[in-house]
């Protein structure tokens, strides 16, 4: 029972509860807080808006007005009908409407409300919501006062009209006060339309606070533009200062405020009076230099004046300004200031200029002891300043007269200079020096320095010349500034130039070559110093030319090769003589190259020339081709005499034979320790030949089965044959090596596989393949290459290299000349019953354990992993009991 008891009483809480959660959630429709207080006469516009509606997004508005108790509609938006009798005429003229702002708000608009429009005002809306929540209408109480408002100009007179003149002062005054029988406000503004607009001045607001207009923020902080209030309810506006965009219609315009019930302030009415019309004519400011173009000596005066004439009447003050600039195109943030007199005349200090006030408009700028610097264009600019009434000045006007172009003519020295050669070459590489002096001279003070620039000129056949090049040249201070042409060769130390004394500067070439022959000159630069210790170049003097050439004539060289010995056998010792001789070549030195032109079945290089050894100029030996390692000290060239030179080959083979020459190359000393190349020579030939009836090689290759199946083994014989004298098997012995060439033509280069040397040794070349080889020799003229486990890639034409070697009656064994087998096609095939027989049982073994072993998966899952243990309920054997008998 007590539970029961607390759940009656808690359940009216609960139904209070969600009855405010209802109207909390349902439609509102606004309208302002009223009072409204109006304005009799005046525009009313009274909006009413609603939310948290259902139904459409764009809603309907009814309006109804009441002096008492009773409702009367005025407007509807959605039915035409909705507006009683007394109302048509109204509505129908437009004096009420309504104006939709929006889907779920409107406005109704009164015009020229009267007395008789003062009453309370209801806004309803038709329902469109599902249940009915909230509030349907709302009321506003609207006052009608009348207007006690009155807005005129000072004295009650029409507009004026003021002309005054750029920088003056103007105050301009109206009157505004209100009778209202309310607590209304007044806004004063003051605005000026110069085109078709109003914009604003200087406001007093309806909260007693000054606000300026735009762009007049700077001028109302300055004080230039105020308003202040006066007896009789008066508000003055005052102007310093007064611009061309000051000028125009000037009107006072006075609005009434008044705070509503919700404390925010309304407009309710706004009146406007113009005052004056006000004209502001620009002062006129003309600014010439008396003078124009101006040509003044170094060291002389320079004398400026400056004329302004204005029409400016009263009290003004001139400031001017002299400005330097280089371009006469230069603005005045690009130009130098020199000086300046501000409208209290006080002058800007310096010490070589002066600026002077001559009379009422000239003011003299006069410039002493002129530099080549001052060469340029001057202009004075020249401002208007009047007082203003707090004492201060403003200036109101500023022009800039045109450049002036000043030209400052350079004191130039009097001198000459000659060029002369100390030293000329007579062959290539010899010194030259050249000698520049300054002569005569004449009319120099202590702030003049020289220095020099030197050129060269190619002279062409006829009279044709090529244009001259710098080489280098001095700056102010004597720093070397190289050209293009001798930058390195300066660098390199190979030309020097100096300053010898104070009128003389040389140019040595340490080693002139013929590229170096041709036409020299110098220019002599004079500089003078200016007043800021800089250096300017006031004077060039050329020399003239002297030419630097030498006779050349062509060197010759002359090669000789002698044989010591008539005649020799294979195994003795070859020995040659190279005699060199040479002719307009300066203290020669020669390089020595030995070279062997083989038969042509026995070339090493593809041009038939072999490069043996070589001996520079500076005596180096060095092996150039010789390639034998177990004949590397088998040659030797040496220096016999200056001119002569000496070469041995010990222990000759039969493949020595062949043409021998001396490829001499003559050198002369050239710039920096440096060798030269002069000219080359050749020699007669020298022949080795041997008279040999020794044994004829021949050597052939065979296969038994030159087709085979992948994975086979391919036997390939190389076979010696010999013809003639029969020799022992210790006798002889050879090299071979087996070559392939991949492709059924015999069109590409040969492929190394395997050799053999004769001292037993094997060697394999590099192959891409899994393949392996074996080379063994299987009798003494007899050697058989083998490869294991062909591949396709093993295919192709298959050779065998042989080098005999024979040993003489001394004792020395001698190479024979190489000698090559026609060679053998290898052919590859594929065994196809062998190549798919293992896949193919290998995935039939794969089939059948993948299925047995998805059977065994299958039966474990099906016996343990998936079984279900199902209890059956026992049902006992009863008869159902009827239903009538419970």
């Amino acid at each position: 029972m007590g539970h029961r008891g607390e759940r009656a009483s808690c359940l009216p809480l609960l139904l209070l509860v969600l009855l405010l959660l209802a109207l909390c959630r349902g439609r509102i429709v606004r309208v302002p807080p009223g009072p409204l207080i109006r304005v009799v006469g005046t525009e009313v516009a009274i909006p009413c808006s609603v939310s948290d509606y259902d139904g459409p997004s764009e809603q309907n508005f009814d309006w109804e007005f009441s002096r008492d108790t009773d409702f009367v509609r005025i407007v509807s938006t959605w039915d035409s009908t909705f507006t009683s009798e007394e109302y048509q005429k109204r509505v129908g003229r437009g004096d009420i409407k309504l104006r939709r702002s929006s889907n779920d708000a409107v406005e109704l608009v009164i015009r020229n409300i009267q007395p008789a429009d003062q009453g309370r005002y209801k806004c309803s809306t038709p329902s469109t919501d599902a249940t009915v929540q909230g509030n349907y209408d709302a009321e506003v109480q609207v006052k009608v006062i009348s207007d006690g408002l009155s807005v005129s100009g000072s004295k009650a007179r029409s507009s004026t009209s003021l002309r005054l003149s750029e920088g003056d002062s103007f105050k301009l005054r109206c009157s505004a006060t209100t009778a209202s029988p309310e607590h209304t406000h007044l806004h004063v503004t003051w605005q000026v339309r110069s085109g078709s607009s109003w914009r604003d001045v200087l406001s007093l607001t309806h909260e007693g606070k000054f606000q300026p207009g735009p762009g007049y923020e700077e001028r109302y902080r300055s004080g230039d533009v105020r308003l202040d209030t006066g007896a009789n309810d008066t508000y003055r506006l005052s102007v310093s200062q007064a611009s061309s965009a000051d000028g125009g219609a000037y009107r006072c315009l006075v609005s009434e405020w008044v705070r509503g019930a919700d404390g925010s302030w309304q407009k309710i009415q706004e009146k406007s009076v113009e005052i004056a019309t006000v004209s502001i004519q620009r002062t006129a400011l003309d600014v010439v230099i008396s003078t124009s173009n101006v040509s003044v000596t170094e060291r002389d005066s320079l004398d400026l004046t400056c004329n302004i004439t204005t029409d400016r009447s009263g009290i003004f003050q001139a400031e001017v300004m002299w400005y330097f600039s280089a371009s006469p195109d230069d603005t005045l943030s690009d130009a130098q200031l020199l000086l300046s007199m501000d409208h209290d005349s006080v002058v800007s200090d310096s010490t070589l200029i002066s600026l002077s006030h001559v009379d009422r408009n000239s003011y003299r700028l006069l410039v002493r002891d002129v530099d080549v610097e001052d060469s340029g264009y001057y202009f004075c600019e020249a401002a208007i300043w009047v007082p203003l009434h707090n004492g201060s000045w403003h200036k109101v006007v500023e022009r800039t007269s045109a450049p002036v172009s000043v030209v400052v003519t350079a004191l130039e020295p009097d001198y000459d200079v000659f060029l002369n050669a100390s030293k000329t070459p007579k062959f290539s590489d010899d010194p030259t020096e050249l000698n520049c002096r300054i002569t005569n001279v004449q009319d120099t003070e202590a702030n003049i320095r020289f220095s020099v620039s030197w050129y060269y000129r190619q002279r062409l056949p006829g009279d044709d010349a090529e244009p001259e090049e710098l080489l280098a040249s001095m700056d102010a201070d004597w720093a070397l500034l190289p050209g293009d042409r001798a930058r390195e060769r300066i660098q390199n130390g190979e030309i020097i130039l100096s300053k010898k004394s104070a009128d003389t500067f040389s140019l040595r070439i340490q080693w002139t070559s013929e590229s170096d022959r041709g036409d020299y000159f110098c220019v002599i630069s004079a500089w003078s110093r200016h007043r800021n210790n800089s250096w300017v170049k006031s004077k060039d003097v050329a020399s003239a030319s002297v030419n630097i050439f030498w006779a050349t004539q062509d060197y010759t060289l002359t090669v000789e090769a002698v044989k010591l010995k008539p005649f020799f056998v294979a195994g003795h010792t070859f020995e040659m003589t190279c005699k060199v001789s040479s002719k307009n070549i300066k203290t020669p030195r020669y390089s020595v190259l030995i070279t062997a032109e083989k038969p042509l079945a026995d070339q090493s290089s593809p041009n038939g020339t072999t490069r043996i050894i070589s001996l520079s100029q500076d005596s180096v030996v060095r092996l150039e081709d010789w390639t034998d390692q177990t004949r590397v000290d088998g040659v030797v060239l040496e220096k016999v005499q200056e001119n002569e030179f000496r070469y041995r080959m010990y222990q000759t083979q039969i493949s020595d034979a062949g043409l021998y020459r001396c490829v001499v190359t003559a050198w002369s000393p050239g710039g920096g320790g440096m060798w030269r190349e002069a000219v080359n020579g050749l020699s007669n030939p020298i022949q080795i030949d041997f008279q040999t009836s020794g044994p004829v090689f021949n050597v052939s290759v065979h296969s038994d089965s030159p087709t085979i199946y992948q994975g086979e083994v391919a036997d390939l014989l190389c076979i010696v044959t010999m013809e003639g004298m029969p020799l022992e098997p210790d006798d002889m012995s050879f090299d071979v090596s087996w070559f392939a060439v991949r492709s059924f033509a015999l069109d590409r280069e040969p492929i190394l596989l395997a050799s053999l040397d004769r001292r037993g040794i094997v060697s394999q070349g590099r192959r891409n393949g899994s393949s392996e080889l074996s080379l063994e020799r299987i009798s003494p003229l007899e050697f058989r290459l083998r490869v294991h486990g062909c591949e396709d890639q093993d295919f192709g034409n298959h050779y065998c290299l042989v080098t005999p070697w024979v040993r003489s009656a001394t004792g020395v064994w001698q190479r024979e000349p190489d000698i090559r087998a026609k060679p053998i096609f290898l052919s590859v095939k594929m065994d196809v019953l062998n190549a798919f027989k293992y896949p193919l049982l290998i995935g039939i073994g794969l089939a059948t354990a993948i299925g047995l072993l998805s059977c065994l998966i299958g039966y474990c899952s099906s016996r343990w992993c998936c079984k279900k243990e199902v209890q059956e309920t026992r049902r006992e054997r009863r008869r159902l009991m009827s239903m009538e008998m419970d």
